[in-house]
């Protein structure tokens, strides 16, 4: 039925990029609502009924920020590490979900632990797209200093990727926060390049540098609204594109 509305996605590999955020419950507070990531699982079946081969990079913001723990005392080194162990938590529990909806999954870490992951091999990580298992990044990178979106980036080229999605809680890009500013403007498309100098704060430099580089557009948008991802994948002109 999806296919029908939406028809058959343009894209043959996408990479969508999931923050931790996405799995809280900002009413309760509860870092991992089950109701909620059963709602992003069967949004992502959604989306990969239409064809596309996906893998999916998320966040650990919802349980620990390296950031946070620094500006309470913690090493940022360790910080940052337990962040990444935080993102391996969420991709576990998105893992279930996904299980649960009919949907093979693998997750694969970039730090190594082999009871609950396996480790990250680009080669097998391909493998499992193309027999069409959803492939769950998680770990970061596996070093500190680097964000989640530096580690979407990087992924999203490892894996040769059609294009980066990274799903939000806006619109798309505005030049101004559209909470605070009620003539912010929209961006339905803009270039690498001005968004670095705008310093849009879209994703950090590095993630940006790396989609530039190697010319992978990145799609924002809005997640939650529902439909969104179909459109997205049908090349519906929604959320903000960034490309060359």
């Amino acid at each position: 039925m999806m296919v029908e509305k939406y028809g058959k996605s343009k894209y043959r590999r996408v990479l969508l990029k999931l923050s931790g955020e996405t799995m809280r419950n900002a009413r309760t507070g509860q870092s991992i609502d089950p109701h909620i990531v059963g709602n992003v699982a069967k949004s992502i079946k959604a989306g990969r009924s239409m064809g596309s081969q996906m893998a999916i990079v998320i966040g650990g913001g919802n349980i620990f920020r390296g950031g946070t723990g620094q500006a309470h005392g913690i090493d940022r080194n360790t910080g940052d590490y337990m962040g990444m162990l935080a993102t391996v938590i969420n991709a576990l529990a998105l893992q279930d979900a996904l299980e649960k909806n009919g949907i093979d999954t693998r997750v694969q870490t970039a730090i190594e632990m082999k009871q609950v992951a396996e480790p990250f091999i680009r080669r097998r990580a391909i493998r499992h797209l193309e027999k069409g298992r959803v492939v769950i990044f998680a770990g970061g990178t596996g070093n500190p200093y680097f964000t989640t979106d530096s580690a979407a980036a990087l992924r999203a080229n490892e894996i040769n990727a059609d294009v980066l999605l990274k799903a939000t809680k806006v619109d798309g890009v505005y030049n101004r926060d559209p909470m605070k500013d009620s003539s912010a403007k929209k961006y339905m498309k803009i270039s690498y390049h001005k968004a670095l100098v705008d310093t849009l704060r879209i994703m950090d430099s590095a993630a940006f540098s790396l989609c530039m580089e190697n010319n992978i557009p990145i799609v924002v948008f809005d997640f939650f609204k529902d439909g969104n991802i179909q459109r997205v994948l049908a090349g519906e002109r929604i959320g903000t594109l960034i490309s060359n």
